[in-house]
């Protein structure tokens, strides 16, 4: 009888031991199942990288095209858009608009000075949209090299983009110059972007080139 009740008394022991090992493995799979639930492999993230070069290839192609009203759009709503002809930027002289100006003159044949001429030290007067054709898109910058915070053009004007937009982020758009004239005939636009409520505005448009 003391055997039978000993037999019985280990059985019941041994269960015991052996029912936490078969929760563990309950909650292992539990919890390696809502592991996959989270993970979704058709989620992708968008870097700020990527919609700055987004912006700045929508902002080409308008210009380009003539859209100034799509161009417009990327003006940013507070600060407005500054013109800068060469890569030395001058708040005090450069030539800035807000988005409400820019759509109010840019029709019409409103004369502007946008700068001075390097080399004869003239005056640049132009409309907007002349400026635009003749001056910011005198390259296919379409077809050029983009890079991002990054400088490709180096010629002997000061640069001071970093320091007047220290917060700014910036594309370049780069048209390499030709080996007939020792490749000092390239030029380049930089497009330069701050954030505002969630979305990536204009607020400069540099050219620059080789200078005299």
């Amino acid at each position: 009888m003391k055997k039978l009740f000993l037999s019985i008394f280990i059985i019941s022991l041994v269960a015991c031991t052996k029912e936490p090992n078969k929760s563990a493995d309950k909650k292992v799979d539990s919890t390696t199942q809502t592991s996959v639930e989270i993970s979704n492999p058709n989620q992708t993230t968008i870097r700020k990288g990527d919609l700055i070069k987004e912006a700045n290839n929508e902002i080409l192609k308008a210009i380009k095209g003539k859209d100034y009203k799509r161009f417009a759009e990327f003006i940013h709503p507070e600060k407005g858009v500054r013109f800068s002809m060469y890569a030395f930027v001058d708040p005090k002289e450069d030539k800035h608009f807000s988005k409400a100006d820019f759509e109010k003159y840019q029709p019409t044949k409103t004369l502007f000075t946008w700068g001075t001429m390097d080399g004869s030290g003239d005056l640049y007067k132009a409309t907007v949209d002349d400026y635009f054709t003749k001056w910011v898109y005198s390259k296919d910058f379409v077809t050029g090299q983009l890079s991002l915070n990054n400088f490709q053009g180096k010629g002997n004007s000061m640069n001071n983009l970093k320091e007047i937009y220290p917060k700014a982020d910036f594309t370049e758009n780069f048209i390499q110059g030709s080996q007939a004239n020792a490749e000092m005939d390239w030029k380049c636009l930089r497009l330069v972007f701050e954030e505002f409520q969630g979305k990536y505005y204009l607020v400069g448009v540099i050219n620059d080139q080789w200078t005299i």
